[in-house]
């Protein structure tokens, strides 16, 4: 099963904007470029909101449907692992093996000396085509990186087989992820990793690293964007050697993860996939949720009063909330403004307070991240929160389409 030169993971953590989601898509389509919408869903989500994986099913395919798309699409089992994978085979054709966790994990010293030894021809200068500068590969460091992800690329490999014998070989898109750490993974590493995956006979079609900077949950880049611009630049003619070198699907390609509103990159990752023809697939995270908030809040009345309530409610659970995403938010105390302010502020002033307009006088980052992690809270409010979506769709779902496409693919492919 192969998947399009573009997708993009439009996550949706309550199911409710599929179609306003697919409208996004269908503008960029009239806009000259194709791309193939992934609506993804994490077994944590679901957890925190009490759905199931067949409901995210359901929704792409009302989605489909209502708006008589003919194009492909699929539905990720986002971030899954051995342990929970199972409630997810029947509804996914796409599936995202997080090992982000098994970096690190001891690997025998059979595995790293075996593994090392079969580098032996990449040893010295390792000279990667279209990258001006070659690597120093010696066993030292061919040792550090088994060590580091040998153990974690053996885990996606059992992830893959545990799937492949329920669904069939060919029958889903898989993405390796370990973007959810602490360092980023090098090119060099980059080569190696794919090494690893070829083989484990792992037919990844993406693959989500962790690039050099912060990728903080809803807010911009954070870091020296020309030097994110090298990193990805060289991962992706690492990516084209080693599917020359190992065997690797052709249509590989880079999956950027908690890429909900990394404006500042777009522009970068967009004229390397110019230079060199290359596909990505891009996750926006929750981004969608945000943007149900901020429709909330515009809708005024007791929908404004619920936004508000999500974030006062915030402020006394961040610990709790904040915890599963620790190494991909970073919250500035003195930026968040006390719950009595947030009492006195209007439709208008609560959401381009959330909204993300770069320097806008009223955006808040740290407010954002702090909403953006606290979908647990609405969902908690059950009903409550969900029928106020359903009566105020419009003005919702138009925030949703804005979003997606205003802010996101028209900056990523320069529409």
């Amino acid at each position: 099963m192969e998947i399009g030169k573009y997708s993009l993971g439009i996550g949706d953590r309550f199911g409710h904007q599929g179609k306003a989601q697919l409208q996004a898509i269908l503008k960029a389509a009239a806009a000259g470029v194709e791309v193939t919408p992934v609506w993804n869903k994490s077994n944590r989500e679901h957890t925190y909101i009490h759905s199931k994986p067949e409901d995210t099913r359901k929704e792409a395919d009302a989605a489909v449907k209502a708006l008589s798309y003919k194009g492909q699409y699929f539905v990720d089992a986002d971030h899954i692992n051995l342990g929970n994978v199972q409630g997810f085979i029947t509804s996914s054709d796409f599936f995202t093996l997080d090992v982000a966790n098994k970096i690190g994990t001891p690997s025998t010293e059979e595995a790293i000396s075996a593994f090392v030894a079969s580098c032996a021809k990449y040893a010295g200068h390792l000279t990667i085509p279209g990258i001006r500068h070659p690597f120093e590969v010696d066993e030292t460091l061919l040792r550090k990186i088994a060590g580091k992800f040998l153990a974690a690329i053996h885990e996606a490999g059992n992830i893959y087989n545990f799937i492949k014998e329920q669904k069939g070989a060919g029958n889903f898109v898989t993405e390796v992820s370990m973007d959810e750490v602490e360092s980023p993974q090098t090119p060099v590493e980059m080569f190696f990793i794919l090494k690893m995956i070829a083989e484990q006979n792992i037919p990844a079609q993406t693959i989500a690293p962790k690039f050099t900077g912060r990728f903080n949950k809803g807010v911009d880049y954070v870091g020296e964007v020309s030097q994110f611009a090298r990193e990805f630049e060289e991962d992706v003619l690492v990516i084209d050697y080693a599917v020359k070198e190992f065997g690797l699907p052709k249509d590989l390609k880079l999956s950027v993860h908690s890429g909900s509103d990394k404006f500042s990159i777009y522009p970068e990752i967009a004229k390397v996939l110019k230079k060199y023809d290359k596909g990505i697939h891009l996750k926006t995270a929750g981004t969608t949720w945000l943007e149900e908030v901020i429709g909330l809040a515009l809708a005024g009345g007791k929908a404004l009063e619920l936004a508000k309530s999500i974030y006062k409610l915030g402020l006394t659970r961040q610990e709790e909330l904040c915890g599963p995403y620790a190494d991909v938010i970073d919250i500035n105390q003195a930026l968040l403004p006390s719950a009595s302010e947030v009492d006195s502020w209007d439709s208008t002033k609560f959401a381009n307070t959330l909204r993300h307009i770069p320097g806008h006088k009223d955006y808040n980052p740290s407010l954002r991240q702090l909403i953006h992690v606290g979908y647990k809270i609405a969902a908690e409010k059950g009903t409550e929160y969900t029928e106020l979506l359903e009566q105020n769709a419009e003005i919702v779902g138009n925030c949703v389409i804005e979003n997606l496409f205003d802010r996101h693919l028209k900056r990523l492919f320069n529409l």
